[in-house]
């Protein structure tokens, strides 16, 4: 079983709205909307799990039937968490309460896995789920979608003095990611309660567990929306396209 985990729980502050960004209406779509449908075109993907607020999950499930998304591949919503990786991890406890009736992961399969993605990059495609798999089948127990960064980086200090100049490769992390669900599983709990407070991005529980990880190309198209100029690009992509 392979299972999608879409976090759509970040308030963000990037950008001037009333509502969080992944629920601003781009094209007549919200924005989180995008995902799902590539998550649900996509024939790797068996169950979508949604980390959102109470309060905008029957305006998710109203879009997506909107707009002719078949919605029987979304099966449950979570709560979000403290930040991000508790969000993460209060999907995953979802995911093994809603497949055996309470979180024990004794009982799931070795080979199933969880598709991390960020509501937030609405551009993913079905092509960037096709790559993480297809890597995953060379036995690793993770797959991050990276983009090498081909110019030199300078370090500075707070009075923006150049110190350093970096050079060598690298690298942008990507969503969606892609993990052995089990071992990702236990490799978060292990970092319960504290230490899951520290984390800054959801590669680290499986570095510090050990798991065995590589990286397949990422999209450049697939960027995140941050700012407000994140957002005005994406829009500016269907004002040129009609």
């Amino acid at each position: 079983m392979n299972v999608a985990l879409l976090l759509a729980g970040g308030v963000g502050f990037g950008i001037t709205s009333d509502i969080p960004k992944q629920y601003i209406r781009v094209n007549g779509k919200m924005m989180i909307t995008y995902s799902i449908e590539t998550l649900t075109a996509s024939s790797h993907i068996d169950e979508i799990q949604i980390v959102a607020e109470h309060e905008w999950r029957e305006y998710i499930i109203a879009d997506c039937k909107e707009h002719g998304i078949n919605t029987d591949k979304i099966r449950d919503f979570a709560i979000p968490g403290f930040n991000r990786q508790a969000s993460i991890l209060n999907g995953l406890q979802n995911i093994f309460r809603e497949k055996n009736g309470l979180t024990d992961i004794d009982n799931v399969e070795e080979n199933d896995n969880v598709l991390i993605h960020d509501a937030s990059r609405p551009l993913v495609t079905t092509r960037q789920i096709d790559d993480c798999f297809e890597k995953m089948t060379d036995g690793y127990d993770g797959v991050i979608p990276v983009l090498f960064m081909e110019d030199a980086f300078c370090v500075g200090d707070n009075e923006n003095n150049v110190l350093e100049r970096i050079y060598g490769k690298i690298s942008e992390r990507q969503t969606p990611e892609l993990f052995n669900l089990k071992k990702y599983y236990q490799a978060n709990m292990e970092l319960m309660p504290d230490k899951l407070k520290k984390i800054g991005n959801s590669v680290e529980p499986a570095i510090m567990a050990g798991m065995n990880l590589d990286v397949v190309l990422g999209d450049k198209s697939s960027f995140e929306v941050i700012t407000q100029e994140d957002l005005d690009r994406f829009i500016s992509i269907f004002k040129f396209s009609s």
